[in-house]
């Protein structure tokens, strides 16, 4: 998986791309973790137009991603859900717990 970081007037998005499971935990929080402390960021997109697949461990960051950025009263939302991932998603219930689009 690659993650890529762009910011954009208090938004910052993580475009994801290929297998979201627990080989890229580290990629994924070296992502998101500076995004945490940035005063300037108020909103997390993470998009998942181009990934193919995710896990359960995959599942697990993002509950670890809502719960830093609402810790610091920031808000994430999940993008570009298709297929696959969103069939995850949805089974999962994050639905309840993220902004989905």
């Amino acid at each position: 998986m690659q993650a890529n970081v762009s910011k954009d007037t208090g938004k910052a998005t993580i475009k994801l791309s290929g297998r979201f499971d627990f080989n890229t935990h580290r990629e994924f929080r070296g992502a998101y973790e500076p995004l945490v402390a940035d005063a300037d960021v108020r909103c997390v997109v993470v998009d998942f137009a181009s990934v193919d697949y995710l896990d359960s461990s995959a599942l697990g960051m993002l509950l670890m991603l809502r719960d830093k950025l609402n810790g610091v009263g920031k808000e994430v939302a999940l993008i570009g859900v298709k297929g696959n991932v969103k069939q995850v998603l949805d089974i999962a219930n994050f639905g309840k717990l993220f902004s989905i689009s």
